[in-house]
């Protein structure tokens, strides 16, 4: 690699945050263990809304945004890794408090890091990202609650987004019947590919809910929350279990008790920020079982860093399907 490389940086202006690529030196890169030559990142809602100062993701400037990466070690103090090895980052802060993927080579903290799993290539790992390890630990999570696809159908709200995407994959590869939220119907196909078989719309599912309504899901993942987590839950069966992710619809609650003291529904809350490096490892490992590239391929779009601001729009409004994955190299 030569001296410089390029780095999609955020400054802090005098009207709000502006982005843009530039050049790097190693000299500019925080401190860090390790140093990771940087294959691709990924596109997430969080990096859409740390793009464009929504939320107070970013916590200090100037931030290379991308909360995920995979690359190789070019170098390392660290005795956990070598030169060399393929390695993963998802979480901690990286994006938001520390510098992230956005990057051509990044400086990281070595516990930030598990190795890549043997036979996944770089660009499986983020097509799968954080996204997909959020989807596996919310089906581990399910699973876990003792829901089981003899039991009944399963749904996934926010089913056309990375998170969405890779959970009904992974559910339908599991055996579960699986049912996707979505308000945009042209997506129904894709979807189906994925290896859903029934569907329910968005403005259906965002309605105010009763206390309680008609026991349909056995088990559910949930990206959105606030109104429509509410109406899952409402609807979710006795003993059932619904693994919540994500807050694209707000982070309220509007709902009741009623599920959970008559139903026995367990509500689940599903980090993949802060998730054990442990449980990490055993999330890749089954990611690399169960997901094929040719699905992954499916799912995936890939974008350089200059186009990577306006897919941050995009996906804030709702009109990224699947996954996007970014490549910092010209």
């Amino acid at each position: 690699m030569t001296d410089s490389f390029p780095a999609l940086v955020i400054r802090e202006g005098d009207e709000g945050p502006t982005s843009g690529v530039e050049q790097l030196t190693e000299a500019d890169l925080p401190e860090g263990d390790v140093v990771v030559d940087v294959d691709y990142s990924s596109l997430n809602y969080k990096d859409g809304m740390a793009l464009l100062g929504k939320g107070r993701i970013v916590r200090a400037y100037p931030m290379v945004p991308g909360i995920d990466l995979t690359g190789t070690v070019a170098s390392s103090t660290s005795d956990r890794f070598a030169p060399g090895e393929a390695v993963i980052l998802t979480g901690w802060g990286v994006g938001e408090r520390y510098w992230g993927g956005y990057a051509a080579r990044q400086s990281v903290r070595s516990e930030w890091l598990v190795g890549r799993p043997d036979g996944m290539s770089a660009l499986t790992a983020m097509s799968i990202g954080t996204a997909g390890l959020t989807a596996m630990l919310c089906v581990q999570a399910l699973e876990a609650g003792g829901v089981r696809p003899s039991d009944g159908p399963v749904l996934v709200t926010g089913a056309a987004g990375g998170v969405g995407s890779v959970a009904i994959a992974l559910l339908a590869g599991r055996g579960f019947e699986v049912t996707a939220v979505t308000g945009r119907p042209e997506h129904h196909e894709y979807l189906r590919g994925l290896g859903a078989t029934d569907f329910r719309d968005r403005e259906e599912m965002s309605a105010q809910p009763k206390p309680l309504e008609q026991e349909t899901w056995v088990g559910a993942v949930d990206t959105v929350g606030s109104t429509m987590l509410a109406k899952v839950l409402a609807q979710t069966r006795y003993g059932g279990t619904v693994a919540a992710c994500g807050l694209a619809g707000g982070f309220d609650l509007p709902g009741t008790v009623m599920p959970f003291i008559l139903r026995g529904v367990r509500l689940q809350g599903v980090d993949s920020v802060q998730a054990p490096v442990a449980a990490r490892e055993a999330a890749w490992s089954a990611l690399a079982d169960e997901l094929s590239a040719e699905l992954l391929e499916g799912m995936t779009s890939v974008v350089s860093l200059s186009e990577v601001s306006e897919r941050a729009r995009q996906i804030l409004a709702g009109q990224v399907r699947g996954r996007t994955v970014v490549e910092p190299r010209p």
